[in-house]
């Protein structure tokens, strides 16, 4: 089976084709689109459904679409739907990691929690799904895997971050990892 995954992000690529082992998984370079499509709603799935939609309708492919957002307690669910582009500069991980620090250096409650939501179109129907994985924000960066705010998110239940674990570890009890789940067990049915 051939489906797009609406992304330009190597390191999500990546990231989801290691829990799609039998899917042939196609980037939006790999169709040839070089645009960025406009994330212009104001909810994870309305962003994803965006994504999803432009893709088939403007080139005909099965897709799926993901967007993800960081939500910490202490900021009121911040940065939420802007996560991406918390810092103003969309993809800047550094930056959006150095702003989040300072906006909580003076708060004690760091929980947070990741929620991805996956919109798949196929066989002229759409699904989402949804993963989230509870943890808390650290003080300072640690590690050097994954992308994204990955270095300064600890998951709940662990002593290291998303930056400090495997592909593999990460994958199994990540916000995308376990929306990627629900979306590999639906489609198995199909």
């Amino acid at each position: 089976m051939k489906i797009v995954f609406a992304t330009h992000n190597p390191n999500k690529l990546k990231e989801v084709a290691a829990l799609l082992p039998n899917i042939q998984l196609l980037s939006l370079t790999d169709i040839g689109c070089t645009e960025d499509i406009p994330e212009t709603a104001d909810t994870l799935e309305g962003n994803a459904i965006i994504k999803a939609n432009y893709v088939t309708q403007k080139y005909g492919y099965s897709c799926f679409a993901d967007d993800t957002g960081l939500l910490v307690t202490a900021l009121n669910g911040a940065p939420g739907v802007y996560s991406a582009r918390y810092a103003d500069e969309h993809g800047n991980a550094e930056k959006n990691m150095d702003l989040l620090l300072k906006n909580l250096a003076d708060k004690t409650d760091r929980t947070a929690h990741f929620k991805t939501v996956i919109c798949l179109n196929i066989n002229q129907q759409q699904h989402l799904f949804d993963g989230i994985c509870y943890g808390e924000m650290l003080e300072q960066k640690q590690g050097l895997q994954g992308f994204g705010y990955d270095p300064i998110f600890k998951p709940k239940g662990f002593d290291v971050s998303f930056a400090e674990m495997s592909l593999d570890t990460k994958g199994k009890i990540s916000h995308r990892g376990l929306a990627v789940q629900k979306l590999i067990e639906f489609l198995q049915k199909i």
